[in-house]
């Protein structure tokens, strides 16, 4: 039967197997060579080695490490549910939630490091056309089965492709080899892979898509059980979407009533409506330049990191990088994101921010964005995870959306306890991007669950957050384009907090805040009923 280490690594390897890319983003040999394979035979042979492996963790003893047991059947359960969800059936859009945007965006993010290396690139460059034509054919039966994608977003691929064929650098052509491997490289992306992406965007532009007034997961066949299953997924509970929906609701209601008291003391008026217009039109809080803006991230990253050791015992010793995000992808890339370093050293950690329409992009969001996706958010955690090398990979690297965005998000509200923020209006981002969490509760709900169009959801985060349109437009965009991910933010950020306040609270004057974000970062991404029950040990072990 093996150890839970043992099937641990069976499950990576499964996992890595179907998601190639992401082995070579973690620097996981042995799979750099390979593209996801999309066949509906293979996802089903993967559909039941994941319940086979679900069924043989439950078999392990019982005090054999219950912990990674717990994550081995949860990121098992996560991925028949993703299978049965057939997401790249239906999902056609212009950014790395969808399978050729996932190549345009995440293949420039490969080292190469000698002949092995450059080889494993140029094989995984080989393999676009046949990577595209099952995309392609998955696509074309979904469509034709009723799993349609949404014509605007089609239509943005479409966009997205176009631009990388008329491109004046390739960003398939990022990663730097030898004399030799730049010859073929480009040689291969000349008469292979650019022809084989002209063909894929030939296919999609003549999928019929739904409108904007028809984006919802609900109005396709089965669409209410895939929901139901990205939900569980995403949020790693059972709550169910009218649950979530309520959730966002209420904690907007809240934030409403923080941008009331703290709009009186910047704008001198506590009318949120007054605040959040004042927010979006005055252009006294935009930026100039695209300079202006990484300058500013990257003092915030700098000031972040100064005062961690008085609230971590542990700080990553790799310093986070902060890069804007390549020009040809920016359109439709998120406000910001951030691509983790490799453990072999060659790419640092980076928080990319995004400059594109730079002068309809706020001041105020800089710094708390910074604190969310470099420091002490995303480069802390994944940073610090990847240094757990006692615990299986898995436990490092575990795909749990809520606790890793759930972190994110509680580091904003931390940042103010730490003092990062330089004033008042930066603070008003920190409500900003509450309202926009409590948003993604409300909107993601309201598309795939009640039938909402494009433009409800456009409405009420315009109504209820002072995001400029073109990042409420990408916003949307990406709830329609990837079903349930925006919920794992807030669920996990308000967990975090509750199982904070309860280890407060049994410890009282023994609660050490520095040991707590240990104990949170040292066993890896975990579901949230197992962060629980971890914290919960730690408490008991402090507290006889």
């Amino acid at each position: 039967m093996g150890t839970t280490a043992e099937l641990a690594d069976e499950l990576l390897d499964l996992m890595f197997t179907q998601m190639p890319l992401a082995a070579t983003v973690y620097g996981v040999p042995g799979y750099d060579h390979l593209l996801t394979d999309y066949r509906v035979e293979t996802d089903e042979a993967t559909r039941a080695r994941a319940l086979d492996i679900v069924e043989r963790a439950h078999a392990l003893p019982a005090d054999d490490d219950p912990v990674t047991r717990a994550v081995i059947v949860q990121q098992a359960r996560a991925a028949v549910d993703l299978i049965d969800a057939r997401g790249v059936e239906y999902t056609i859009t212009d950014s790395f939630f969808a399978p050729a945007g996932e190549l345009l965006t995440v293949m420039p993010m490969t080292s190469v490091s000698g002949p092995e290396s450059e080889r494993a690139y140029l094989d995984r460059l080989a393999a676009v056309p046949e990577f595209l034509r099952r995309v392609a054919e998955r696509q074309l039966a979904g469509a034709t089965a009723g799993r349609t994608p949404v014509q605007h977003l089609v239509d943005a691929a479409v966009a997205h492709i176009d631009r990388y064929l008329v491109a004046d650098e390739d960003p398939l052509a990022r990663p730097a080899g030898g004399e030799e491997f730049t010859a073929e490289r480009e040689r291969v992306l000349a008469d292979v892979v650019r022809p084989a992406f002209a063909a894929y965007r030939d296919v999609i532009a003549g999928i019929k898509g739904r409108s904007t007034d028809e984006v919802g997961l609900n109005l396709l066949p089965g669409g209410e059980a895939m929901y139901a299953a990205l939900a569980r997924v995403q949020t790693t509970t059972d709550r169910t979407p009218a649950e979530l929906h309520q959730t966002g609701l209420d904690v907007m209601a809240g934030v409403a009533r923080e941008l009331a008291e703290l709009g009186e003391r910047v704008f001198g008026t506590s009318d949120v409506a007054a605040v959040l217009e004042r927010m979006r039109t005055d252009p006294a809080l935009r930026w100039n330049s695209e300079d202006e803006l990484i300058d500013a991230a990257r003092e915030a990253v700098t000031r972040a990191e100064e005062a961690a050791p008085r609230w971590f015992g542990r700080v990553p010793e790799q310093r986070c990088q902060v890069e804007p995000v390549p020009a040809a992808d920016a359109p439709g890339a998120p406000t910001a994101y951030y691509a983790p370093p490799s453990p072999d050293g060659l790419r640092p950690g980076t928080y990319y921010a995004n400059t594109h329409r730079v002068e309809e992009r706020f001041r105020y969001q800089a710094e708390v964005i910074a604190f969310h996706e470099a420091v002490p958010g995303h480069h802390f955690q994944i940073t610090l995870a990847q240094q757990l090398t006692d615990l299986p990979m898995l436990r490092r690297i575990a795909g749990v959306t809520a606790y890793l965005e759930g972190w994110g998000l509680y580091t904003e509200r931390l940042a103010d306890e730490m003092g990062l923020y330089s004033d008042d209006v930066a603070r008003l981002g920190m409500l900003a991007m509450d309202s926009l969490r409590a948003g993604r509760l409300v909107v993601d709900t309201g598309l795939h669950a009640y039938g909402w169009s494009r433009a409800q959801g456009v409405e009420y985060l315009s109504e209820h957050t002072p995001m400029a349109l073109v990042e409420i437009e990408n916003e949307v965009d990406r709830y329609i384009a990837a079903p349930g991910q925006a919920l794992a933010y807030m669920v996990g950020r308000l967990e975090i907090l509750r199982i904070r306040a309860a280890a407060e609270a049994a410890l009282g004057d023994r609660f050490d805040i520095r040991a707590f974000h240990d104990v949170v970062l040292g066993g890896g991404p975990l579901p949230l009923a197992v962060l629980d029950e971890v914290v919960s040990d730690w408490v008991r072990t402090h507290n006889p």
